[in-house]
């Protein structure tokens, strides 16, 4: 498996494997996948990897700003997506590693995920990297299936 960073060109196979996070409606209340400009925009723009394998993307991780407020330009939003078919395989615990590696380097002291319940594979990584459960909201939004989600949310102090 190489770990590289994201290139503009990778959107294609990036938008498929976070359509089909989107399709399980366990990784994220979003309803359909963004234009590249639109993702571009929500994220930084250092802190973005793509894992392949045999030249094929099976995985991303993304940083993002959890707050425009300078104090708070350490924490950061960590999203890690997998390939269906390449799931329980150690892609997401690599990604995980390598964000980590990435963020310690932009200079981030706080790393934060927000985890749906049900999503039980994903509890279970950021577990496994060191996260720690901070909170829990109830019923926060609703699925694109219309199901009501409890979140969790982590972080993983550097």
């Amino acid at each position: 498996m190489n770990i590289r960073s994201m290139r503009a060109d990778d959107w294609s196979a990036v938008a498929e494997i976070y359509t089909q996070g989107i399709e399980s409606g366990i990784s994220t209340f979003q309803q359909v996948c963004p234009t590249y400009e639109a993702w571009d925009n929500a994220h930084l723009k250092q802190g973005r990897l793509v894992a392949e394998i045999d030249g094929i993307i099976v995985g991303w991780a993304v940083l993002a700003a959890t707050s425009a407020r300078d104090c708070y330009r350490g924490v950061v939003e960590v999203s890690v997506y997998v390939h269906k078919d390449h799931q329980h395989r150690g892609v997401g615990h690599a990604l995980m590693d390598a964000i980590e590696a990435e963020a310690r380097s932009m200079g981030c002291w706080t790393l934060f995920s927000v985890v749906f319940e049900v999503n039980k594979a994903s509890l279970a990584l950021h577990e496994t990297c060191g996260y720690r459960v901070i909170g829990y909201r109830e019923r926060i939004a609703q699925d694109r299936f219309g199901q009501w989600q409890n979140t969790i949310h982590l972080e993983k102090r550097l």
